[in-house]
Order: C-alpha cells, then structure tokens, then sequence
C-alpha cells in the first residue's frame, strides 16, 4: 500500500473528552446520479449536433440510470478516447467515479468537466458538494456561489452555501443566505434544517429547535431534523427526549453513513441515560466502515472481542479520537494489564507527546506512538516501528469499555489510574512556592480545538471575572495555545495577574503538565486535554460542565475520576449560576487553609 501524506488532523467522532456531542446531520444536498439529473445530461446530449461520440454518452447515461456505474464509466471513458476535450465525457465519468467512491478521482473528473461546460452550472454544484465532503469547505463555497449565479435562491445552492458557510464558522452569513432562499421558497423543509444546524453551532440550542420543528411541520417523516431535534433535546439537560427522537429517526430511509453517525449519536444519549453498557456497544459504529469519519487502523493481526481470554497473550492498544480521550479512555488498562497476567504483554500505541506519560503510568507495558494519515479523505492510523509478529491481538482504546465498564459500580473508586512523576512534582512544587502568596489554583477556561460547535463548552473570558476576584488565590495558566488575550485581559481590566509557570511548554511537555498539576492545590475549569491529565494523575480537580455531557454516566459527577467536583450548567450559554456557585465555594477553599 502506498503511504499517503502525513497530517495531524484526526476524524471528529461523536465522543470526546470535552462531551462534544453528535455532528448534526444538514449536509450539501444534491445527487449527480438521480433520475432528474440525468435525464437533464441526457437531453444535453441529445441536443449536441451529430457527433461520434453521442451514441457512447447516451449509452453511458442509460447504464447511470440503471445503476450500472461500471459500465457507464467505461462508455464515458471510451467516448473521451475519441474526444478527450467532451465535455459530457467528463461530467459522466465523474458521476461514475463519484457513484462508486472514488471520490478524489471524481473531483479532477468534475474539474474537467467545469471547464469545458463552463454554462453548465449544475456541474459546480456537485464539484462542490465533493469538496465540501472532503472538508474543503472554502473551495466548496466558491462553486456553490458560481451556481447561485445561475439560479439565484435556488434551494440546493443556498442550502449548500450555507453550510460552507456554517463549517467555516461565518454563520451571520449563513443565516443571511439561508433566510433569503426560505423568504422566496419556503416550502423545503431541508432549508429550514440547516438553518437550525447554524442556530445549534451557536449555541442557541433552542431557537434551534423551532427551526427542527418546522422541518418536521413540513415533512414528519425527515429523519435528519428529527435526529438534530434530539441533539437540542440532549443539549437542554433532556436525554430521554433525545432518545425517543434519535430512535424514530433511525426508522427513517438513510444513507448507510447517516445510519452509523445516528448509532453513534444513540451511544452518547444512552450512556448519559446511565444506560452504559448498552452505550458501548452503539459507540462501535464508530468503526463501521460505512460511517464517513471512520478511522481505518493499519495493522494485520487479529482483533480483540469482549470475552477473549487474554491471559499470557501479547495485546496491542490503539489510542483513538483526541489527548483527552487518550487519557480518558485509559481508564481501563489497569484491568487490562489484571487479565493478561505475568505472562502477558501490553503494547500501548498514543499520541507522540503522551509516550512519556503513558510509559511512566504503566512501566511493564511498551509504549510507542501511533501516526495518523490523511488519504482521498480518509484517515489512516499507523504503527511505526511496530513488529507485528510479537502481536496476538489487537483494540482500539476505547473497546475494551464494553467489557470493563458496562455500569456505573464498575468505575473503579481510586485516587489515580495514571502518575506524573514524582521527582517532577517535587521540583514544581519548589517552583510554586516562587509564585505569588495564596493558594495555587489551576486555571483552564478554553480548548485549543476551536473548530465546529467546540466552542459552545467554553463560556466567554468575561464569565471568569466573579472567580478571578476570589481573595487569596493564586492563579496558575495551564492554558495551552495563544492565551495572551486573555492574560492581558484579566491584567488590564480585572485587575489579575494570572501567573504562568517558567520554563514549559503547556502544549507539548505534558510529562510536566501532569507534575505541575498534581503540586497545585487546585486545578479548575472546563473539560479539556490538560483537565483530563491532571485528574487522571490524582490532582484535586473541579470541572465545569454541561448539560447532556456523557461522561458523566447519567450521574451528577465524573466516576471516572472520583475526586472530581462537577459543576452542571441548566443548559447550554447558561453561565451566571455555575460560574457565580464556583466563586463562591472558591472562595471557602481559600479560606479553608
């Protein structure tokens, strides 16, 4: 197999170590290869004066409509043998190649296609449609627009334009195309669903779901709106509502893709219903090569099922999704290490920066770093240095729940299932004691993945002003990424001065992220990378939380890590209370010496 680039970016999958919840369903609309869009090429075709290839076009265009995407492709190919600079032949072979998956080669397909039918606007629409699923949401813009000039409101263009437009986080624009198209046609019950999706971007979880219920006015049975009308629901602290509609959209006519991202919605419902076990086995439909964000693990030997006997056997463990989850999901290996025995072997593949971590917290296993791969849009997942032949067996990190954690009695109370290193907690806490007087308080208020609806877990900078006023605290930036916004902000206007640590990286040394968290009093804020670090460590933690969040098991806490104190918002953007209930036990934990 030939190695594709390497890229940092990993698949968004419904889970997530900051509880991000299931992508809504409100893609670019339009299908190259329906019965409509064909007998539109068709009739093209038909008026084209007498050429030699027209009789292979139309053939092609008869095998499209009866399914056979082989066979029309290799008729467009033969009239392009004839006439490589026909139009049509292009535009035909790519509805062949996209047809059958191969969507890179569909792309130059519908790019040559373009420029040699430069009126035939349709053919931007479904360029754009393809970039747009390979997540050139830019690109697909600009086709979606040159299509619009054609058909000014047509509903496909502005549905499509709006989510280019809501993917790239413009969503007054968004809003402002979507609105224009339902003024002139309001009848198309897709429109009013992606106008609902930009809504949910936004965090207005609410005005959302009126536009979800119109969709549903207009059409009862759309499965995409009943299923992002369930995300409201589980948005606004109601699982049980969430469920019952993610059920009914499951009954729905889907495309097999839709199908496993609503499973894998379902997973995230039920485990924050308590109903965990059942949860696990939804969340393999992550797995599933039909789901369209699937990661594909590289490696050849047999994979682990929930009830293999692992003793004296030699298993491999694939970290999956993001750092925090990595952390998260790591909850079990200690169990996993249990069943292998003496005799067995574990092998432990994470991201780069959390080997040391990992190797540290678990010193028999060995620990290497797995490398992700971008190819023809999908994501690979590669074992560098790996001799698979010491390999028995292999899992995905967070497989092994299914077996290990199928109840919430089945989290085990400890005070860590990971260790910073002790010599390095020891020098952080000389450090500290450079710092200024009071109690040293962690502080973590944003994640450095801002992309999507990322952004609605984190309240505005301004919401931390009761707490950043608490007397006799000093705050401690664990805050990764550009923050210096925010520093001066709490400098300049609230009058604090958050101290940051000398000499580490907060992105990349999370050997000493963990050490440092664990010599602070106090590490407080929002479900992020460095959040998960320092509870997995032990470190005394407060988090602050959101409505509908799965980690919490349906449960008030995180039984994940039982020190933890969790703090629920009433729902999304609803931030005054929770914030003002942190200061004021902040406080308390001041006086508390």
């Amino acid at each position: 197999m030939t190695r594709p680039a390497n890229t940092s970016a990993t698949s968004a999958i419904a889970l997530g170590a900051a509880a991000t919840p299931a992508r809504l369903s409100a893609g670019a609309l339009g299908n190259s290869a329906s019965q409509t869009a064909l007998a539109d090429i068709n009739q093209a075709i038909g008026e084209m004066k007498a050429m030699v290839v027209q009789p292979l076009l139309q053939s092609s265009v008869e095998a499209l409509n009866r399914g056979d995407f082989k066979a029309g492709g290799a008729l467009a190919l033969q009239a392009l043998e004839r006439d490589e600079r026909n139009g049509f032949g292009w535009y035909l072979l790519a509805i062949s190649r996209e047809s059958a998956g191969d969507f890179a080669g569909s792309i130059t397909c519908y790019e040559s296609a373009l420029g040699l039918l430069p009126d035939h606007a349709e053919i931007a629409n479904n360029l754009g449609r393809l970039a747009f699923r390979l997540g050139q949401s830019e690109v697909a813009e600009k086709l979606f627009r040159h299509f619009l000039v054609r058909f000014p409101n047509h509903h496909e263009g502005a549905n499509n334009l709006g989510c280019a437009l809501r993917d790239q986080g413009r969503f007054d624009e968004a809003i402002e195309v979507l609105k224009a198209c339902l003024t002139v046609t309001p009848q198309y019950p897709m429109v009013w669903n992606t106008l609902g999706t930009v809504l949910a971007e936004q965090g207005d979880a609410a005005t959302a779901q009126i536009f979800f219920d119109q969709a549903l006015n207009l059409q009862p049975d759309f499965p995409k709106a009943r299923y992002n009308r369930g995300n409201m629901h589980l948005a606004m602290g109601d699982p049980a509502g969430a469920f019952d509609d993610c059920q009914a959209a499951l009954l729905g006519q889907l495309t097999p893709d839709e199908r496993q991202m609503m499973l894998l919605a379902r997973s995230t419902i039920r485990i924050a219903l308590g109903q965990i076990g059942e949860g696990w086995d939804d969340y393999e439909a992550r797995l599933h090569p039909d789901f369209a964000d699937v990661t594909h693990f590289v490696v050849d030997r047999p994979r682990w099922e929930p009830g293999t006997d692992l003793a004296g056997k030699s298993l491999l463990v694939i970290g999956e999704q993001g750092l925090g989850d990595e952390i998260l999901f790591a909850n079990t290996l200690e169990d996993i290490q249990t069943e292998l025995g003496a005799k067995g072997k574990l092998t432990l593949a994470v991201e780069a920066r959390l080997v040391g971590l990992f190797q540290t917290s678990f010193p028999k296993a060995h620990v290497l770093a797995h490398a992700t791969f971008k190819a023809d849009g999908r994501t690979f997942r590669t074992l560098p240095g790996l001799d698979e032949a010491s390999i028995d067996m292999w899992t995905p990190l967070a497989s092994p729940l299914r077996s290990l954690r199928r109840t919430v009695e089945s989290f085990p109370v400890r005070d860590r299932y990971m260790s910073a290193d002790p010599a390095r907690v020891a020098h952080w806490k000389s450090v500290l004691e450079t710092a200024p007087a009071g109690r040293k308080v962690g502080l973590l208020w944003k994640s450095a993945v801002t992309n999507g609806a990322r952004h609605r877990f984190f309240s505005p900078f301004d919401q931390w002003s009761g707490i950043l006023a608490t007397p006799g605290v000093c705050f401690v930036n664990l805050q990764y990424g550009d923050c210096s916004a925010e520093l001066a902000h709490a400098r300049d206007v609230l009058g604090v001065d958050i101290w940051t640590p000398p000499g580490i990286d907060l992105k990349n040394d999370l050997e000493e992220v963990a050490a440092l968290s664990c010599a602070l009093d106090l590490v407080l804020g929002f479900a992020n990378a460095t959040l998960n670090i320092a509870a997995a460590c032990g470190a005394p933690a407060w988090l602050i939380s959101t409505p509908g969040a799965w980690p919490r098991l349906g449960t008030d806490r995180y039984p994940w890590y039982p020190q933890m104190r969790t703090y629920v918002t009433p729902q999304f953007g609803s931030w005054d209370e929770v914030m003002g209930q942190v200061a004021t036990d902040l406080a308390r934990f001041s006086d508390d010496r």
